[in-house]
């Protein structure tokens, strides 16, 4: 069954985690800073070559412009996957896509609350939000699919956070853990049962969509190659322990015949 009730600790320690970030990050718009070098693909569990079936589905998480370099909240090497995603693309029969897609003025925007800047977290009705710059409004070139994705033939893009009171990092349940999105009854209905999640950003709606997968009763690999995170405050480490516990697997691309 889907998870609702509380945020689970794992989650609220990734959330409260980055009340402090604003300075490492050294830009107002919300680019990372300081994060080059890191290393984003650690070694997999050694398996079978995997060949998508009938029943796999590729969940490719927000690969928008506002999360790639020069957009409003870029994930560093964000771009770096693209062609990543087209490779393994290639590979699915089924694949559904995310978009991030925020109404002007959102609850989760720094600018809509007075004396707060981008990073701070405040304490929301469904919990801790951290506050974001204005990121993937509704219509903007800047919450437009990257232009290099290759992946036309998608059969679904499901849109997220456009609850103007209400955030939304994961694909199938919003942050008030209550308001779902309909993915895992598309999924279910279809016999998609085997979930592999790629895309932006590791510790954030990967990981919350990945374990919202899990409580679906579905399974679920991540590709850790063909994500990446901001990892601030070892909040890829965290995410990476919580997806752990859920049941998902982490994977590599070169897993894939």
């Amino acid at each position: 069954m889907m998870q609702t009730g509380p945020l689970p600790l794992s989650r609220r320690r990734v959330l409260t985690g980055m009340a402090a970030v604003g300075a490492a990050l050294g830009t107002a718009t919300g680019a990372p800073g300081g994060l080059a070098g890191l290393p984003w693909v650690r070694p997999a569990r050694a398996q079978d070559a995997i060949t998508p079936g009938a029943n796999a589905v590729l969940l490719v998480i927000d690969m928008q412009n506002c999360f790639l370099p020069g957009g409003t909240l870029p994930v560093e090497h964000g771009d770096e996957i693209i062609p990543l995603i087209n490779t393994l693309a290639a590979k699915f029969q089924n694949v559904v896509m995310t978009q991030d897609w925020h109404t002007p003025g959102h609850i989760s925007f720094a600018s809509s609350h007075a004396g707060k800047q981008p990073f701070d977290t405040v304490e929301l009705p469904y919990g801790p939000q951290v506050l974001w710059p204005d990121h993937c409004v509704q219509g903007t070139d800047d919450a437009k699919l990257a232009a290099d994705l290759n992946v036309g033939y998608a059969q679904l893009i499901i849109r997220k956070g456009y609850h103007p009171n209400i955030d939304s990092y994961s694909a199938f349940l919003e942050a008030d853990r209550e308001t779902r999105t309909g993915l895992a009854g598309y999924l279910i209905e279809r016999g998609l049962t085997d979930v592999y999640v790629v895309g932006l950003a590791t510790d954030f709606c990967v990981s919350w969509s990945a374990q919202d997968a899990r409580a679906a009763d579905l399974k679920v690999a991540v590709v850790e190659d063909a994500c990446r995170g901001i990892d601030l405050n070892g909040s890829v480490a965290a995410a990476w322990e919580a997806m752990e516990a859920a049941g998902v697997r982490r994977i590599q691309s070169s897993d894939f015949a």
